[in-house]
């Protein structure tokens, strides 16, 4: 057995204490995420003018960073109490437009169809193959045209997708109308009020501050082969410890793909443990875009 054999296949008492699941992290990381929002919601409410909107950008990625607890919550891996698990998936949910029901759903087929064209629900909206689709997509108005068309027809019973069964199907369309409701909940309330705090504080910042969620998991998979090994169908990036910290330690992504019963909070550990598996690191984000740029303008970017 060679060295990386021996690097994938672990101690089973090892693992068993990596996959442990606790609170305490969980409680920890998400309380500090959601306070991080206090400065910057300050920030927006004390600029004067449009400046605010600087405030908006930092306030925004913060938000939409959101997703990583969401993804960790629907894994069950956030915390060991599941009623936590379905607290914090539900209000990240509802701040992202992504209910967390549907998205687990979504979530679960990714991962038993990593890079199958055919099967991984990721793969039904391609990867831009053009600087004009790159741009699209990078935006975050593909995703906000997807997601929230996807949430208006489940509310009206319309819940086509090829990985929801009954059970699952219905409960994704009561669950995009319980959401649809409290969104009209919260723009009559807003009107009542004569209030642009929703406005300011969730609507504009997110629709800044998506681009950068899109940039971030753009580099999870795109480029990498339609193959069932997760160590080479899923890239790693190398960040700096701001990024992994705000991204639940998500930048570890080949190792999440390889093992998803690991939480967060082990995932660098894990990491450590499996060196030298992963087939795929980038070495950081920028140089993953600049080089995915240049193949895209160079014609070498399929929709994988």
């Amino acid at each position: 057995m060679t060295d990386l054999q021996q690097r994938r296949s672990p101690d089973p008492g090892v693992l068993k204490a990596l996959s442990e699941r606790r609170n305490g992290p969980g409680i920890r990381r998400i309380s500090a995420h959601l306070a991080l929002l206090v400065p910057t919601g300050a920030a927006i409410l004390a600029a004067p003018g449009a400046w605010w909107l600087l405030a908006a950008v930092a306030h925004g990625i913060v938000l939409m960073f959101l997703f990583a607890p969401l993804h960790e919550s629907v894994h069950r891996t956030a915390f060991r109490s599941g009623w936590l698990n379905r607290l914090v998936g539900d209000l990240a949910g509802l701040v992202l437009v992504l209910p967390p029901r549907w998205f687990a759903a979504f979530h679960f087929a990714h991962h038993r169809f990593t890079q199958d064209p055919d099967r991984d629900p990721e793969l039904a909206s391609p990867k831009p193959t053009t600087l004009a689709g790159y741009a699209w997509i990078v935006s975050g108005v593909e995703y906000w045209h997807r997601t929230i068309r996807g949430l208006l027809r489940r509310a009206a019973g319309i819940a086509p997708d090829g990985f929801l069964d009954d059970r699952l199907r219905a409960r994704a369309i009561a669950e995009a109308r319980v959401y649809l409701a409290i969104y009209a909940a919260l723009a009559a309330g807003s009107l009542a009020l004569g209030s642009d705090l929703v406005l300011r504080l969730w609507v504009v910042p997110a629709l800044l501050g998506q681009p950068f969620l899109r940039l971030y998991l753009l580099s999870e998979h795109w480029g990498c082969p339609t193959v069932k090994d997760y160590w080479a169908n899923t890239r790693s990036t190398v960040s700096l410890a701001p990024v992994r910290w705000l991204a639940w330690n998500m930048p570890n992504h080949a190792e999440h793909h390889a093992n998803p019963a690991i939480p967060f909070h082990a995932l660098p550990a894990y990491a450590a443990l499996m060196k030298g598996a992963r087939v795929h690191e980038a070495r950081g984000y920028a140089p993953f875009h600049a080089g995915r740029i240049a193949d895209v303008a160079a014609g070498r970017a399929g929709p994988v």
